[in-house]
């Protein structure tokens, strides 16, 4: 029997009034900056296909149909191609097309602004705007997966404190076919907003859709950098970009049901749209990318400069890493030149692991220390994480007193769950899944650390019963029997070392692999031919990282991805540093370069407008609207 939900799905929303500022933060022209250098390099979204599952979409909006996209929309809750919203006095349904154009407003037409991706086409999909069912989430999430690329959803369970909900059967169903089938079987990217509870102590680790290793989750920075009033903290959040914040800070200006414009779009409800945007100059980067490979390229690339928390903590392979803000701000320039020449990363392994399987009295403080192989000797081996998850079915008679934390064998603590004040459930946890980005890149080998802490009054009292770790991630194919394997290796010598690998191989120590190892990157070595000492040809080879670098991009000291435990990574000039020396909180590197001096930020010729221009439906303030927060 299929389970309906209960609750209508919560837009992401957030109404706030706020004074005009016309301030340009130093954070927002580094902001700028990374946007104009993805447009720079030719980037504008052209070819990728992106839908909103949200309320509907004007696409008769001048500032929309020229990108509008008939075979990406679609009314499930009437169930026709028409996705326009149901017009009403209080206008209600225009969240859908306020998202829409964050992503791909169109350019240089006088009219409202510009989406980041603005060649992409869009659709929306009409699914809210009606009682949320299972069979409603799973039809709009499986929408013509081999033509839409992305799909954007800024809406989940209640943001009431209390709640714990995620996808059904059906929902869960539509994700997995997403990213097993969709894109030709590259995988839909499913984009979420992390959610608009943080006034309720909320935590989006609560949340089975931001929670889920399948989307990738977005969580929001006011102007000034700082951990909006509505954010929540998980860690199951992969990243950040602007949107509203205090009063005297700017919300999103975008377009608006109607056929208007508006400068007051708000909330992770914003925040999500322009990850879809940035994300779809990645694929036009690079249409190979799978949806593993953007959270890859995702986590290398955020920028944790600039943003205001007392919870950044550096991670076992030396990135930094934020419960509000994930890995950092989306750097649209960064990952776009990354993914022009990422290789794809291997396949997924799943890893289980059952620590916890008799029922163990939480009382006040309990601790399980476990040591794992991360399922070494078997072909679900992990050695190099990415998603990590504690698997808990545990009672407890108030829920909201309990604080759950998962400890990985480099030492990075992950809160999975903080303390809930509203949540007065006696339900405790049935195999929820707390999901953890954390740890992305860590040896996953050693000893982890599962903390379950009651914060409030002796007398509470539960048992937890089940704790399976799950670890998601690859294995690099190290040399042994399987490197030389006569399927990798074309060409031997007479010492039976390979010299030339098949296709889609590298040359590795003296066989072939087809992921090169942490500590090397995919490059080229020349190396002689056959029965000749004297020509050489250059062939496909794992390369040496630098020795400052852990894992890197290439072989110079400034091709870092991730350190070693004694430094930590300068996402601007990607070099490892000692904890000594001055991390640059304001960047002037390429990446960062503004055109012309003092506040005045110069477009490229072809995107003037009689209107003020809108990046990332983020305004210049030439005439209407002053400059509002970017990406």
């Amino acid at each position: 029997k299929v389970h309906l939900f209960q609750y209508r799905a919560q837009r992401r929303l957030i109404q706030e009034v706020i004074k005009e500022h016309r301030t340009t933060s130093k954070e927002l022209q580094a902001s700028l900056a990374s946007i104009k250098e993805a447009w720079k390099q030719g980037f504008t979204g052209q070819g990728v296909v992106v839908s909103i599952l949200d309320d509907g979409i004007e696409k008769n909006h001048p500032d929309l149909i020229q990108n509008y996209d008939p075979d990406a929309s679609y009314d499930v809750n009437d169930g026709d191609p028409d996705p326009q919203p149901r017009y009403t006095q209080l206008n209600d349904n225009r969240h859908g097309t306020r998202c829409a154009g964050e992503v791909a407003a169109v350019a240089n037409n006088g009219i409202c602004g510009v989406g980041v991706a603005y060649n992409a086409k869009i659709g929306g999909v009409r699914m809210l705007d009606g009682e949320v069912t299972d069979v409603v989430e799973a039809q709009s999430l499986s929408l013509n997966p081999q033509h839409i690329d992305i799909y954007s959803a800024s809406w989940g369970p209640e943001d009431d404190g209390k709640t714990v909900d995620g996808p059904a059967k059906l929902a869960k169903e539509a994700f997995l076919r997403g990213v097993m089938e969709g894109r030709g079987g590259r995988g839909s990217i499913f984009v979420w907003a992390s959610g608009n509870g943080g006034r309720e102590k909320d935590s989006c680790n609560c949340d089975g859709y931001t929670n889920s290793i399948y989307t990738l989750s977005i969580s929001s920075s006011t102007q000034n950098g700082n951990v909006p009033w509505y954010s929540e903290a998980c860690s199951s959040t992969l990243a950040t970009t602007y949107s509203s914040g205090g009063l005297n800070e700017k919300q999103i200006v975008t377009t608006d049901l109607r056929q208007k414009c508006t400068d007051s779009h708000t909330g992770t409800s914003a925040s999500a749209p322009l990850a879809a945007g940035i994300i779809a100059l990645a694929l036009e980067a690079n249409k190979n990318l799978t949806w593993r490979d953007m959270q890859h390229l995702v986590v290398r690339t955020s920028n944790p400069a600039h943003l205001t928390t007392n919870d950044w903590k550096t991670n076992g392979v030396g990135r930094r890493v934020s419960h509000s803000y994930g890995y950092g701000l989306l750097d649209a320039g960064a990952i776009v030149t990354l993914a022009k020449n990422w290789t794809n990363v291997g396949p997924q392994r799943k890893c289980v692991l059952s620590l916890v399987s008799e029922p163990k009295n939480i009382g006040s403080h309990l601790v399980i220390n476990k040591s794992v192989d991360a399922c070494a000797g078997t072909d679900t081996f992990v050695s190099s994480l990415e998603h990590a998850q504690a698997q808990l079915t545990l009672s407890y008679n108030r829920r909201g007193n309990l604080a759950i934390y998962l400890i990985s064998p480099q030492g990075t603590r992950s809160t999975l769950l903080a303390p809930r004040p509203h949540d007065y459930s006696s339900d405790g946890f049935n195999d929820w899944a707390f999901m953890t980005t954390h740890s992305w890149d860590e040896d996953p080998r050693g000893e982890w650390t599962l903390e379950i802490e009651n914060v409030a009054g002796i007398s509470d009292y539960g048992t937890l019963t089940q704790f399976t770790l799950v670890l998601y991630g690859t294995a690099s194919s190290l040399s042994g029997p399987s490197a030389a394997d006569s399927s990798s290796c074309k060409t031997y010598d007479l010492n039976q070392i390979c010299t030339e690998c098949n296709p889609g191989f590298y040359l590795y120590q003296t066989g072939c692999v087809r992921d090169c190892p942490g500590g090397f990157t995919a490059g080229t070595r020349s190396t002689f031919l056959p029965n000749n000492e004297v020509m050489s040809v250059l062939r496909p080879a794992c390369l040496p990282c630098h020795p400052v670098c852990l894992t890197c991009s290439s072989t110079g000291p400034q091709n870092c991805l991730s350190c070693p435990p004694n430094r930590h990574l300068d996402a601007v000039t990607g070099t490892c540093l000692h904890p000594n020396q001055i991390h640059r909180e304001s960047p002037d590197g390429r990446l960062f370069q503004m055109q012309g001096g003092g506040s005045s930020v110069k477009l490229h010729a072809e995107l003037t407008s009689r209107l003020p221009v809108t990046v990332a439906v983020l305004s210049f303030s030439t005439r209407s609207f002053p400059l509002v927060a970017l990406l």
